[in-house]
């Protein structure tokens, strides 16, 4: 069953199409990669997804619960509401905070009491904040960073920081998690464990996956299924094989033609 149905998405800064007629399909479960060079339009796609930009033309489609949503005018909170999350390519964690409240702030959403019950501190109020900590604190054990929850979000080594901002999407409880460039100035052996941790929170999680990623060992290990972008367009959509026999996938990475005879 889709997930996620994006149709004829575009996007264009004044003259220039950012992203144009791009056509995506994510089914319930699945683990799909987003690749291409670099400007090619991915975190855009991204932007467009969450409601950071306002689509030019096309439409975004959520599929939950046998009920439909249109995403492609709703605002970035409205989005999160509606059960996708995700991460950035440059770190946006409050670094300031600690590392339980980074993740209590994206719990928020869930919340049911009102002004009077925060203003006053009532019994409503002291109860549903002591169960979000409790969540925050599960999701900080099962992602192992529970022993720095009292650390400021800045202190924390570059790889934990990253795995803080994942944790932070789940506590949103999406069914959709957008993971843009996950290991981004990870060494090898981070990266082995981020791609781990990415299958793990897949199956557990229940969650459907829409990574962007240019380490092409993380990518062909883990995704089932693969967009390639070049200048805004999808060029090539298969499986990790297809993908890495594909010609015009090799030609946009490469920057030549490649031999057809």
């Amino acid at each position: 069953m889709p997930i996620l149905k994006v149709n004829k998405l575009t996007k264009a800064f004044g003259g220039l199409m950012a992203v144009s007629n791009v056509n995506l399909e994510l089914n319930q479960g699945e683990l799909v990669g987003l690749i291409g060079p670099n400007g090619a339009g991915k975190t855009t796609v991204f932007n467009l997804l969450t409601g950071i930009y306002v689509p030019t033309s096309g439409t975004i489609t959520l599929f939950q619960d046998n009920n439909q949503t249109q995403l492609q005018c709703l605002k970035p909170y409205t989005i999160c509401k509606a059960g996708v999350a995700r991460t950035f390519q440059n770190i946006r964690l409050f670094k300031d905070l600690t590392v339980l409240d980074n993740v209590r702030i994206a719990m928020h959403k869930n919340l049911d009491y009102g002004l009077f019950a925060s203003l006053f501190h009532t019994k409503a109020y002291s109860e549903e904040e002591n169960q979000l900590i409790e969540k925050s604190l599960e999701l900080l054990k099962i992602l192992k960073l529970h022993h720095k929850k009292d650390e400021l979000a800045r202190n924390l080594p570059y790889g934990e920081q990253r795995h803080l901002e994942i944790v932070r999407a789940l506590a949103a409880n999406p069914s959709l998690l957008l993971l843009d460039e996950p290991a981004a100035g990870m060494n090898p052996a981070e990266t082995a464990n981020l791609t781990e941790m990415i299958g793990w929170i897949r199956k557990n999680f229940n969650l459907t996956i829409l990574l962007i990623e240019h380490d092409m060992s993380l990518v062909m290990k883990i995704c089932e299924r693969i967009y390639v972008l070049d200048y805004g367009m999808v060029i090539a959509e298969g499986t990790p094989s297809e993908i890495k026999a594909n010609k015009r996938v090799i030609e946009a990475y490469l920057g030549e033609e490649v031999n057809h005879a």
